[in-house]
């Protein structure tokens, strides 16, 4: 069984800075694999998903 992410957000962009919000965590950027369609912080769980992508529950 997995479990969902904590956030979820869909962006246009596949290259992304993650600083974890509220939370707090140093600056990451984060590429988007067109293929998969979403990427994951791998400090704070947050998925940024692709608009349109593979992964965009509205696609």
């Amino acid at each position: 069984m997995t479990q969902a992410p904590p956030e979820v957000e869909i962006t246009t962009q596949t290259r992304i800075a993650c600083d974890g919000g509220a939370l707090g965590h140093p600056r990451v950027w984060l590429q988007i694999d067109p293929m998969q369609g979403f990427v994951e912080c791998g400090y704070c769980d947050k998925r940024y998903v692709l608009k349109g992508g593979s992964a965009d529950p509205d696609a």
